[in-house]
């Protein structure tokens, strides 16, 4: 279904300077079914090395500048970029949103700190949900457009984490991650989808939640038992075959629902 990318026409992703953003990025270029526009955004365009690189080799990939910690959540840094979005894509509107910017928080329930859950908080829930927001007009512009639900009219993607899932927080799934910040970050991430896709039905604009896997980023860790590559391939294959009966669906990177 990655084909379905060539009938989209702009797409948006969010932390793209490194893990699975830049194998986002890095994996449209290079399976011949790139989007019209690629809007990559990084804290610090300057340091994303490996994304100008890509930048450099095609043109159609548009970096800009918004950040993964405070910059995320501070709203003059979220307008500046959604108006660096409306500028790009103009009268098309914007296709795909596909917020993957985050971080994880360690903290069990003896060492948590109220801190440490606004950190992750923040970031993993607030910033998706702000982004959202101010890239809207773009995305109704490509609803109008089109008709269906999908990438080639308009779609929200978050990613999120099967440890944000209530009913799977149990057992050995429980007791082996207890991450009591980002567990909550993508539980809340997963409530906004689902809201998020109660308000924007009426637009035609598909949003869903999908957990790309365990995977080995900076993130993940090294024991990880996906590569970015295996997971974002498997990711892009979801996104790219998303229709209406997707829409408000909590997704595994193979495609399965998962249980809120």
């Amino acid at each position: 279904m990655t084909s379905a990318f060539k009938n989209c026409k702009s797409l948006l992703v969010t932390g793209a300077n490194r893990g699975l953003g830049l194998q986002i990025v890095e994996n449209l270029v290079a399976g011949g079914f790139s989007p019209g526009k690629i809007i990559a955004t990084a804290r610090s365009p300057g340091g994303a090395k490996e994304l100008r690189y890509l930048a450099d080799k095609h043109p159609h990939i548009h970096i800009i500048k918004l950040g993964v910690f405070t910059d995320v959540v501070n709203q003059r840094s979220i307008e500046k970029a959604a108006s660096h979005v409306d500028e790009l894509v103009q009268e098309d509107g914007l296709s795909c949103l596909i917020n993957n910017a985050g971080i994880n928080v360690f903290a069990k329930f003896d060492s948590v700190t109220a801190e440490q859950m606004l950190e992750n908080f923040h970031t993993n829930c607030v910033a998706p949900l702000m982004i959202t927001k101010a890239m809207l007009p773009m995305l109704r512009k490509a609803a109008a457009k089109g008709s269906g639900m999908g990438i080639h009219r308009a779609a929200v993607i978050n990613m999120t984490s099967l440890l944000g899932s209530v009913e799977l927080n149990w057992g050995e799934r429980g007791s082996n991650f207890r991450w009591y910040p980002y567990r909550a970050s993508k539980s809340a991430l997963n409530m906004i989808t689902r809201s998020m896709a109660v308000d924007l039905e009426a637009d035609g604009i598909l949003c869903m939640a999908i957990h790309p896997g365990w995977v080995r980023t900076s993130m993940g860790g090294q024991q990880a038992p996906l590569s970015t590559n295996e997971s974002i391939n498997s990711v892009l294959d979801v996104i790219g075959g998303l229709t209406e009966k997707d829409h408000s669906s909590f997704l595994h990177y193979t495609g399965e629902q998962l249980p809120w």
